[in-house]
C-alpha cells in the first residue's frame, strides 16, 4: 500500500499510467472484449467493475484538453444513438474527476481498430454489455500538486 494512490490501483496498472505520456490511450475493457489478442499490453482486473476502476484511474489520470474528444465508447451494434447504463456511468465519473469531457461513440470495428493502437488494454470484470471506455491522457500543469 501507499499513500495517496487508490487501492484499486495495483503495482503493474500503476506502473502503466506512470509509464504512458501525453496523448497515449489506455482501454477498459469490460469482460467479453477481446484484450489478450489485439496487440497492446493487457492488464488483468478480473472482478473488478469498470465503474469503481474508471473511479480509480481517472483520480490520478488527467485527460487530455488539447484534443476535441478524450473518452471514447463503443457505439451499439444496429442502434448507435443508444446510450447504455454503464456508459451513463462512465460519463457521470468522467464529469466528477476530469471536467466537460464527453463519452464519445465509436463505431465497434473502429473502437477495435483504436484500441489496437493503445498503450494498454486493461481487463476488467465488468459484465455489463458495451462496458469499454478508452481514454487519452493530457498533461499535468507545472503548478499542480502531484
Amino acid at each position: 500500500m501507499l499513500l495517496g494512490v487508490h487501492p484499486l490501483i495495483g503495482p503493474e496498472l500503476l506502473y502503466a499510467l506512470r509509464q504512458m505520456g501525453h496523448g497515449d490511450e489506455i482501454v477498459l475493457a469490460d469482460a467479453n472484449f477481446p484484450a489478450a489478442f489485439l496487440g497492446p499490453r493487457v492488464i488483468r482486473a478480473d472482478g473488478v467493475g469498470g465503474e469503481a476502476l474508471l473511479d480509480a484511474i481517472l483520480t490520478h489520470l488527467p485527460l487530455d484538453s488539447f484534443e476535441p474528444a478524450a473518452a471514447f465508447r463503443m457505439a451499439v451494434v444496429d442502434d448507435p444513438a443508444r446510450i447504455p447504463a454503464i456508459c451513463d456511468a462512465y460519463q457521470a465519473i468522467i464529469h466528477r474527476h476530469a471536467g466537460p469531457f464527453d463519452l464519445v461513440p465509436l463505431e465497434r470495428f473502429a473502437f477495435y481498430a483504436r484500441a489496437r493502437k493503445a498503450a494498454y488494454v486493461i481487463a476488467t470484470g465488468e459484465r455489463a454489455f458495451y462496458g469499454n471506455v478508452l481514454l487519452k491522457k493530457g498533461v499535468i500543469a507545472p503548478d499542480t500538486v502531484a
